[in-house]
């Protein structure tokens, strides 16, 4: 258990202390633009055929936005224009391109390399949600477009174990084999080693799952966008928590240490560049000290990198990395010493599954996972007592139990609703556009997008608006994990972006924005 966020008896003093804290201001820095506001909340649906209704009004409403600003491609083919300056010179698109490969008059092809084993397998069952959800509204006609052909999603899914070296030839595959649609990737390695060649060969590149900033790139990367909240958004959210408790951390010697786990590749080298240029515009610079750890996210344990960081007695231990990492994170933080000093400790998001805080992978009696900080992107726990009064959360366990799957077994079953219902949004908004479903009018819808997604908390916006805002989700919960209710609770009020993380041309030889 971390020290500092609650005592060894179990009390729950850091809780408490915990609950006033509300990050309604946030530095500037190349992602992330000047200040959070807290989100106003609206009653939601209590069921799927009102869940269903608000979709379909929300799909309409984007429609008629499009075709009122007369959005969509020209009429020599040659340019597809947007909201807010967004266009794609389809001029440019490789001879022989077409809007509609993928598609046939009863199909639609969509690719996903995703990781199916290895550390990060907990992230496949995005997948299994998704393959469900697509079945469901494939099966419920949803896929009727404006020239009358009715589709069915056809799903290809890959195993490229989060290894970006295996994701290169399965995205080529996809690209020349399949000749699907559309294709998501998973993860910031592997995104960045295939978004140039989907982005050239002019393919939709939709709800990347990895917080990358460098999919907020409308202008350069106009085929691909992100789904989660943006590393830079995190690492804000994180420095403006430190501003806030600096007086707290710096009792003792006027320096709070932060130390921080940062996986070796593009995905922990996106959150350290991000922290690091919080810090550099943090009032308290001077008092901060970054402390860090590489390691490569494969690596079967952590132990000798989290020795080396609990000899520097943090104040603040911030996890850059993400998979099984997580919960040895947890583990070495309870047995190595640190949990003694620590103040505050953070997970990052990608380790909001219980498949690695929970009882069951932190051993025990489960306590050391208790008092963790997360930055959750709002998401809801699906299987949480909370949610037994939330409609759709009930409906999707559910549904889950029908197709087989067993809802506790990991959060990414609720964060796969969350990409599978914006991806069949967007599909049948672009169906409903002058010429039907295509690549185009898939783009197109998604760079409008706005609508209310059935797993996030009241408050949280999911929209794009063109080259304006590039990004899906930008607001957050601040949760800390309850291991008695083996839960994340929501400490404060919806932290809401939504509009205020600034695009980024991503360079990849100084992982950061240019």
């Amino acid at each position: 258990m971390v020290a500092g966020c609650g005592g060894d008896d179990g009390d729950e003093s850091g809780a408490e202390s915990a609950s006033a804290t509300t990050v309604d201001s946030a530095p500037s820095t190349s992602s992330t633009s000047t200040s959070a506001t807290t989100a106003a909340a609206g009653p939601s649906p209590t069921s799927i055929e009102e869940w269903e209704q608000l979709w379909a009004d929300e799909r309409a409403a984007v429609v008629e936005k499009i075709k009122d600003n007369g959005w969509g491609k020209s009429a020599d083919g040659q340019t597809l224009t947007g909201p807010e300056g967004f266009t794609i010179d389809l001029s440019q698109c490789p001879a022989g391109w077409s809007d509609t490969e993928g598609l046939t008059d009863t199909e639609i092809k969509i690719g996903n390399p995703t990781a199916l084993s290895g550390t990060a397998a907990d992230f496949g069952n995005l997948s299994r949600t998704a393959a469900a959800w697509f079945k469901y509204n494939s099966d419920n006609g949803a896929f009727t477009d404006s020239t009358g052909k009715t589709r069915s999603i056809n799903y290809i899914v890959r195993d490229d174990s989060y290894d970006a070296t295996k994701t290169i030839p399965l995205v080529d595959e996809l690209l020349d084999s399949e000749r699907v649609f559309a294709i998501q990737t998973l993860g910031t390695p592997a995104g960045l080693k295939v978004y140039d060649k989907i982005n050239q060969r002019c393919v939709p590149h939709p709800l990347t799952t990895s917080g990358s900033p460098a999919w907020g790139d409308p202008v350069n990367h106009p085929w691909t966008v992100g789904s989660l909240i943006s590393y830079g958004t995190e690492a804000v959210i994180w420095g403006t928590f430190i501003d806030q408790h600096i007086e707290e951390l710096t009792e003792e010697d006027g320096k709070v240490r932060v130390a921080a786990l940062v996986a070796n590749s593009d995905f922990g080298l996106a959150y350290e560049g991000a922290f690091e240029a919080v810090i550099a515009e943090s009032p308290n610079k001077d008092k901060i000290e970054f402390i860090t750890e590489k390691l490569e996210i494969t690596a079967p344990i952590v132990t000798d990198a989290m020795t080396t960081l609990a000899s520097q007695d943090p104040d603040v231990f911030i996890t850059m990395t993400g998979a099984v990492q997580c919960t040895q994170i947890i583990n070495e933080v309870a047995s190595n010493g640190m949990a003694e000093t620590l103040k505050y400790g953070f997970m990052s998001s990608v380790c909001k599954s219980s498949a690695y805080v929970g009882r069951d992978k932190v051993g025990g009696d489960g306590t050391q996972s208790d008092g963790w900080y997360i930055v959750g992107g709002g998401q809801k726990d699906i299987n949480a007592e909370a949610s037994d009064s939330d409609g759709f959360s009930v409906w999707a366990r559910e549904f889950l139990a029908d197709n087989g799957i067993n809802s506790e077994e990991s959060s990414q079953f609720g964060n796969g609703f969350y990409q599978a219902w914006v991806w069949t949004q967007a599909l049948m908004i672009a169906g409903e556009l002058d010429g039907g479903l295509t690549r185009t009018n898939l783009i197109l819808a998604l760079r409008a997008f706005e609508g209310t997604s059935p797993v996030h908390l009241e408050g949280i916006s999911i929209n794009m608006n063109g080259n304006k805002d590039a990004y899906l989700l930008e607001g957050s919960d601040l949760s800390v994990y309850d291991a008695a209710q083996q839960t994340w609770v929501v400490e404060g009020n919806i932290i809401e972006l939504s509009g205020k993380t600034t695009n980024c041309a991503w360079d990849q030889s100084i992982n950061a924005c240019g």
